[in-house]
């Protein structure tokens, strides 16, 4: 049987990590593993997670190391590599088991939603989606999966302190075009509340032009984290 290794890298997110972690027991129940690589958690998420998951381990930080060690010893023949604030859609796994059958392909992303349904959020989730589609480059949040053996054969997540996600969807486009399920996973807004929704836009959108221009992923990391690590 097709099984999906889930893998999730957190870092101080026990308030979040256990409801997730009970949302993906369906998932173990059906023979996929769920993996968290913690990446030097001040609190207790490490603990939240007894009991809910195959596997959690201790990473050295940074998204980059702890996806690459998650994988390293994934058991599934297709990776998934989700936040702790984003949800799947329902049946994730036969979803992406279909699309990747019917269409060939090897990789590929969930569309998204954010989680409060306002007019400003709907249209942040609309432009990132939008924006996937047109890139063939997906954003951390959109639930990334890929065959294991074309992750091997890619290296992996590039070691990167920022923009991994973009990276590795780069290398993936060379060996093929991506494909995303139907339904939507739904991610956090906490981002674009904390800071606000025209703030994080221009931020973001300031990140992604620095590193096309080839500022250093260290110094976009100092940019962007201050306020969330």
């Amino acid at each position: 049987m097709k099984t999906i290794s889930l893998i999730l890298p957190v870092r101080n997110e026990a308030g979040l990590i256990r409801e997730q972690l009970q949302r993906l027991q369906c998932y173990r129940a059906k023979g996929h593993e769920v993996i968290v690589i913690d990446g030097g958690s001040v609190d207790a998420t490490v603990q939240q997670t007894q009991g809910l998951v195959d596997k959690c381990e201790v990473s050295a930080a940074g998204r980059s190391n702890q996806m690459n060690q998650g994988a390293e010893g994934a058991k599934g023949g297709v990776l998934l590599f989700l936040h702790a604030d984003t949800e799947l859609p329902f049946d994730a796994d036969e979803r992406i088991f279909s699309v990747l059958s019917a269409q060939g392909r090897r990789w590929g992303w969930f569309d998204v939603r954010l989680s409060k349904p306002q007019p400003a959020f709907r249209m942040v989730a609309s432009m990132m989606n939008l924006r996937a589609r047109l890139t063939s480059v997906s954003t951390g949040d959109q639930a990334l999966f890929v065959e294991k053996e074309l992750f091997q054969q890619i290296g992996g997540f590039p070691q990167l302190a920022l923009m991994e996600d973009i990276a590795i969807s780069k290398l993936l486009r060379r060996q093929g075009r991506p494909t995303s399920p139907a339904g939507l996973a739904t991610t956090s807004s906490r981002r674009w509340e904390e800071n606000g929704v025209a703030s994080t836009i221009l931020l973001m959108w300031r990140l992604r032009f620095l590193y096309f221009i080839g500022v250093k992923p260290q110094r976009l990391r100092e940019m962007y984290y201050p306020s969330h690590d």
